[in-house]
């Protein structure tokens, strides 16, 4: 089957999270991709845990499907055969802070002239210009900087981390976005662009609606725990034995709520008749809810609400989101053989092409272990001459 990227070439300089996971989108898609990695280290996230043996399942998780080769661009035969790689590429991804590329001497601007057709994503802490741009940046950096934080967590407590790293994967989405509006764009004109990405700016595209929140009512959005800011009763209630999530979205699904709760008489209280009502008395709306979804346990309140047609789930530990028939019936779970760690889990793609679909086969590699095959098959070096680079 044919790749949606098939024939395209990327050359990997990123490494940790934001990039990387960039780079998988496309190789999940068809796209070759050769990832650069410094001889004896590799990337940073190989020493990450959790361990298969001795091998990071971090990495793992986040570098399936791509080449590796060592290079230290520290030294000039190295820089030389990044620079053949680079003729040889449509893309560039790196996430180094600014600057950093330029100083190797392999800024877009050094690339440009090679291989003007080439496409540079840089993805960054805090982007290519404004004042931040030197500073260094992690997930929670970001997460803190974007407001994120400050509406995570329950009302009233310490602002929270949110439980993965999105500032990382929603800079490497915006990335792969790029990528791609890049790429028409080069269909159409020959012509190649950077693309600059800042995890910052990404956080803060993902604010939703807390923005026109503020700027409607001049008073900075604060954590609501499972409550949602516009919608009600929209957020989890306690059960028997745990809690159950509810969302009704509209006064249709009300109607419903109301009457498998047994609380009809809501619906002509002026507290609660519309939703707009029912924000301004959440609070009053959450106890009387609450005092009847803890009589049942979460299983049977969800077999009672969805035979009504309102949208319900309990909220699935790990250990049971793997187990669930429709993520293993999306595939949305792959197994793959890693050389060393042997048989390894890992997330799936969610994006289902009906003609392309994304194809995961390949384990996440060595390092260092596709070095000698990627010379002889995109520089044409003979086995000799790509052995001996290897051994020096």
């Amino acid at each position: 089957m044919i790749g949606s990227l098939q024939g395209l070439k990327v050359l990997d300089l990123s490494r940790v999270l934001a990039g990387p996971y960039c780079t998988m989108l496309m190789a999940d898609l068809g796209a070759e991709v050769i990832k650069v990695e410094q001889p004896g280290i590799g990337d940073d996230s190989r020493a990450f845990a959790p361990f298969v043996g001795k091998e990071s399942a971090y990495f793992m998780s986040l570098n399936r499907g791509k080449k590796s080769i060592c290079l230290d661009l520290k030294k000039e035969k190295d820089k030389e055969v990044l620079w053949e790689l680079i003729k040889k590429c449509d893309i560039i991804v790196e996430n180094f802070r600014p600057g950093t590329m330029e100083k190797l001497g392999f800024g877009y601007e050094d690339i440009k002239p090679i291989n003007p057709s080439i496409i540079y994503a840089a993805i960054s802490g805090f982007g290519h210009t404004g004042p931040y741009s030197q500073l260094p940046a992690y997930d929670m950096i970001v997460q803190a900087m974007g407001g994120v934080m400050s509406i995570t967590g329950e009302q009233g407590r310490p602002p929270v981390r949110v439980g993965t790293s999105i500032g990382d994967i929603t800079a490497a989405l915006f990335g792969t976005i790029g990528i791609l509006a890049a790429l028409n764009v080069r269909n159409q004109t020959g012509q190649g662009q950077k693309i600059d990405v800042s995890m910052l700016d990404s956080q803060v595209a993902i604010l939703e609606n807390a923005i026109v929140r503020y700027q409607t009512s001049g008073q900075a959005p604060k954590p609501l725990g499972t409550k949602h800011p516009s919608i009600a009763p929209f957020q989890a209630f306690p059960t028997k034995d745990y809690y159950v999530i509810v969302a009704v979205g509209n006064d249709s699904l009300w109607e419903k709520f109301c009457k498998i709760l047994d609380i009809e008489y809501l619906l002509i209280d002026p507290r609660f008749k519309t939703n707009n009502d029912r924000i301004g008395h959440v609070d009053e709306l959450e106890k009387i809810i609450k005092q009847i979804t803890i009589t049942k346990t979460t299983d049977e309140w969800l077999e009672i609400i969805r035979a009504a047609g309102i949208p319900v789930a309990a909220i699935n530990t790990i250990d049971k989101v793997v187990k669930d028939p429709q993520v293993l019936a999306r595939n949305m779970l792959v197994e793959l053989v890693h050389p060393v760690a042997g048989k390894m889990i890992v997330p799936g793609n969610p994006i289902k092409l009906s003609l392309n679909p994304p194809v995961i086969e390949t384990p996440a590699p060595l390092l260092g272990e596709n070095t000698a095959s990627v010379l002889q098959e995109f520089l044409g070096w003979d086995e000799k001459k790509a052995a001996d680079f290897v051994s020096n």
